[in-house]
Formats: structure tokens, C-alpha cells, sequence
């Protein structure tokens, strides 16, 4: 792989349908890294948003990415696609109650 195949085009499906991006990154960014750049773009007027990095959750054809992974490491064959764009999904985790404390 080199020069242009090594940019994947990615866009970021959030829960209500709505998508930050596509936006191209290199096969070589961290997924820690995508999940930065979800902070930084998420929509202001989205309630529920994420507070860090650990409060999202990526899937790429279905699997959870993993922080120290590279999305060079994380594609899928369906990522090769000739000027495609990767669809990722995006969890946000709700915030954690006490974990001593039980819900109801």
C-alpha cells in the first residue's frame, strides 16, 4: 500500500443517524485518535455527549475498535473499495452510576 491508498475516508454514524465527517485519515492514526476527533466535532446542540475518550465506543463491521489499534490494522476487506467511504458507528457510553449502588 502507498500514497493514496494508505487515506481511508471515514464518516462517523452517530445514534440518531445523523454523521460527522467523512474525513481522511491514515491507515497509520490510532483509533484513540478517531475517537479525539469525535470529541472535537460532536455536535454542540447533542445532548447526552461525550465527556473523554473512554465515553465512545467505535464499531467497524461489527467490531468494537480498540484504543491501540491502528485503523490500518482494524479495516475490513470492504474498506478497500476504490474511493469508498468507511462507515463507523458511534456508542457513546452513559455515565456510570456507583457501582455499589444498584439502579432501582
Amino acid at each position: 500500500m502507498s500514497g493514496v491508498q494508505d487515506q481511508l475516508e471515514i464518516k462517523f454514524r452517530l445514534t440518531d443517524g445523523t454523521d460527522i465527517g467523512p474525513k481522511s485519515f491514515s491507515a497509520a492514526t490510532s483509533v484513540a485518535t478517531l475517537k479525539e476527533n469525535i470529541l472535537a466535532q460532536w455536535p454542540k446542540e447533542k445532548e447526552n455527549g461525550p465527556k473523554t475518550v473512554k465515553d465512545v465506543k467505535l464499531i467497524s463491521a461489527g467490531r468494537i475498535l480498540e484504543n491501540n489499534r491502528t485503523i490500518g490494522e482494524c479495516r475490513s476487506p470492504l474498506c478497500d473499495i476504490p474511493g469508498g467511504v468507511t462507515t463507523m458507528h458511534v456508542v457513546v457510553q452513559p455515565p456510570s452510576l456507583d457501582k455499589g449502588k444498584k439502579k432501582w
